[in-house]
C-alpha cells in the first residue's frame, strides 16, 4: 500500500505483476494482499469442511502447515527457506536442550538468526535498493519459538509456527489455545472458564459453535475503510514531506506539528488494514473467541493486534502502547520485561528495536520511547490527582493529555518511518529535540516513588549511553550508504522496507 515508482525486485511470484502495474501498488504488497484474501476464503473452508468433528487434528495440522508454506513461498520465493531453516533448527534445540536452558538457547538462535538475516539484507545485499522484505514471517516465527513452553511433535510445531492464518503478518497466539482450536476444544475451553468464574447458572454450556460471520464482516468493513483512508489522505500527506528541507526551514513549528499529526494518522491505516485482516482470517477459521458476555454475545478479539478506538483516543503513552501491536507487547512482556530484574523498560525497548530490524530509525524510535515512558509515569503520578475533582476539569485534562499523547507519538515514530540517519537527525533538529529535553527534565526534576527512584534515575544514564551508541551506529550506516551509492543519498520513508509488523 505504498506508492513506489522505482524499479522493484522481488524473489516472490511475479504472476500478479500486471495487477501491480494497473493499481500502482508494489508487487510484494499485491502478493501479500491477494494471499491474505485467499487465506480468508480458505479459512471459511477450513472451519466448515475440515471441522474437528469431521477430520482428525493431524489432517488439520498438515493442511494449515502446507497452506502456510505455500503462502510464504508465493510471497518471498527462495527467501522463504530462511523461515523453514529457523523453524527446524529451533525444533532441534527444543528436543536436545535441557529444560533449564532451552528458553535461552531458543532465544539466542531465533533472535540471532533474525538479526543476521536483517543485517545481510539491509547492509550487505540491498541497502537503498528496493527488494522484497522477508523479515516479517521471520519476526513472527521468532515470537512463537521464544514463547513456546511445551514440547510438541514436529507436525504440531510446524503447524503452530507456519500455519496459513498467521505466517505472513501474525499475530503470535498462545500455543495451548492454538492446539485447542485445532483439536476442537477452543470454544468449550473458553466457556468452561466462564462457567467456573460465575456463581449463577447462565446457559453458556449450552451454546453451540458460534458463527464468526458477523465479526468477520465487521472487520472487513474496517479494512475497507482503512484502505480508502490510506489511498486518499496518505497520498495527500506523504510522510516524506515531514523531512523536506524547504518545509522544515520555512514552515512554522505549529504547522510542522499539525502536518506530522495528519500524515502519521494516515500512515497508521496500513497497519490497521494488515492486522485487522489477519484477525478476520483467524476468526473465519473459528479461532479467536475470548469469551461471552452476560447477554450471550461472543467476543472475537482473542488474537486481535490492535484496538483502533483506544489508540485514537489514548490519553497516555502507555495506553497507546498497550493497544498497539498487542500480541507483540504480550511477547515482549513475557520474554523480557517479566524476566529481567533491573532496567525492565530500557531492556524491553532495546529488544523490541532489535526484533524490528537494523535500520537506524528503529533504534532512535525505541530509544526515544524510554525517557518518554518514564516521564509520562512521573507526570501522571504527580499531577493527575489534581484534575479529578469535577467532570469538567477531568474532561479538560483528558483533552490536553490526548493532544500531548498523539503529538508525542508522532514525534517518537517519525524515525521509524523515515528509517535513515540524516532525515532522522534533521527532523529532530528542526523540532529542537523538544520531547527528549522535556522528558529527561521530567524524570530528573519530578519526585519519584522511593522504592523505584534509583532505578528510574539510572535509566536516564542508560538512555544517554544508548543514545551515544545509536548515534555512532547511525553514522556508520550513513558511511556505508555513501560508499554504496557514492552520493550519500538519503533513504526515506520505507523505500526498501514495508512492514506490517509495526513499531
Amino acid at each position: 500500500m505504498e506508492d513506489r515508482s522505482d524499479s522493484f525486485t522481488t524473489t516472490g511470484c511475479t504472476w500478479l505483476r500486471p495487477l501491480s502495474a494497473l493499481t500502482g501498488i508494489p508487487l510484494d504488497q499485491v502478493n501479500f494482499i491477494i494471499c491474505q484474501l485467499f487465506g480468508l476464503a480458505i479459512a471459511f473452508w477450513f472451519r466448515l469442511s475440515l471441522s474437528p468433528h469431521r477430520v482428525s487434528p493431524t489432517l488439520r495440522h498438515a493442511v494449515a502447515t502446507f497452506l502456510g508454506i505455500s503462502f510464504v513461498t508465493f510471497c518471498f520465493g527462495w527467501y522463504s527457506s530462511h523461515v523453514l531453516v529457523l523453524t527446524l533448527v529451533c525444533y532441534v534445540i527444543q528436543c536436545q536442550a535441557s529444560v533449564q536452558n532451552v528458553h535461552w538457547y531458543s532465544m539466542l538462535a531465533a533472535v540471532g538468526y533474525l538479526t543476521v538475516c536483517q543485517v545481510s539484507r539491509v547492509f550487505i545485499f540491498s541497502y537503498g535498493v528496493l527488494s522484497t522484505d522477508f523479515s516479517g514471517p521471520l519476526m513472527m516465527v521468532t515470537q512463537r519459538i521464544t514463547i513456546l513452553a511445551f514440547h510438541p511433535s514436529l507436525l504440531e510445531y510446524l503447524s503452530y509456527n507456519l500455519n496459513f492464518m498467521s505466517i505472513l503478518v501474525g499475530p503470535c497466539s498462545n500455543y495451548k489455545e492454538y492446539v485447542d482450536f485445532i483439536e476442537g476444544r477452543h470454544v468449550q475451553s473458553k466457556l468452561k472458564k466462564l462457567r467456573e468464574g460465575s456463581s449463577e447458572p447462565n446457559g453458556w454450556d449450552a451454546i453451540s459453535e458460534p458463527s464468526p460471520v458477523r465479526a468477520v464482516c465487521q472487520k472487513l468493513l474496517v479494512c475497507v475503510g482503512c484502505m480508502v483512508w490510506f489511498f486518499t489522505i496518505a497520498k495527500a500527506f506523504p510522510i516524506t514531506y515531514n523531512v523536506d528541507p524547504e518545509f522544515m526551514t520555512q514552515a512554522s513549528f505549529l504547522s510542522r506539528l499539525a502536518y506530522a499529526f495528519v500524515s502519521i494518522q494516515a500512515a497508521r491505516s496500513k497497519f490497521y488494514f494488515a492486522w485487522t485482516l489477519a484477525d478476520a482470517i483467524h476468526n473465519a477459521a473459528g479461532f479467536g473467541i475470548s469469551g461471552v458476555d452476560k447477554k450471550g454475545r461472543v467476543s472475537w478479539d482473542l488474537v486481535s493486534n490492535i484496538h483502533i478506538w483506544e489508540i485514537e483516543t489514548a490519553t497516555s503513552f502507555k495506553s497507546f502502547i498497550d493497544n498497539w501491536n498487542i500480541q507483540t507487547g504480550v511477547w515482549l512482556k513475557s520474554v523480557c520485561y517479566d524476566r529481567v530484574p533491573y532496567y525492565q523498560t530500557p531492556l524491553t525497548f532495546a529488544l523490541s528495536a532489535l526484533w524490528h530490524g537494523v535500520y537506524p530509525g528503529y533504534y532512535f524510535t525505541f530509544l526515544t520511547g524510554i525517557p518518554i515512558t518514564l516521564a509520562a509515569r512521573a507526570v501522571r503520578r504527580n499531577f493527575r490527582q489534581y484534575f479529578l475533582g469535577s467532570p469538567a476539569v477531568k474532561f479538560a485534562y483528558d483533552v490536553v493529555t490526548w493532544a500531548a499523547t498523539q503529538l508525542t507519538i508522532c514525534y517518537t515514530v517519525m524515525p521509524f518511518l523515515v528509517l535513515a540517519v540524516e532525515p532522522t537527525l534533521e527532523y529532530y533538529r528542526s523540532m529542537y529535540f523538544c520531547v527528549h529535553i522535556i522528558s529527561i527534565l521530567a524524570i530528573i526534576v519530578l519526585p519519584q516513588r522511593p522504592r523505584s527512584s534509583k532505578p528510574e534515575k539510572h535509566c536516564v544514564y542508560v538512555c544517554v549511553c544508548l543514545c551515544v551508541c545509536v548515534c555512532v551506529y547511525m553514522y556508520v550506516c550513513k558511511g556505508q550508504a555513501e560508499q554504496r551509492t557514492g552520493t550519500g543519498q538519503r533513504l526515506l520513508c520505507g523505500s526498501n522496507k514495508e512492514s506490517s509488523t509495526g513499531p
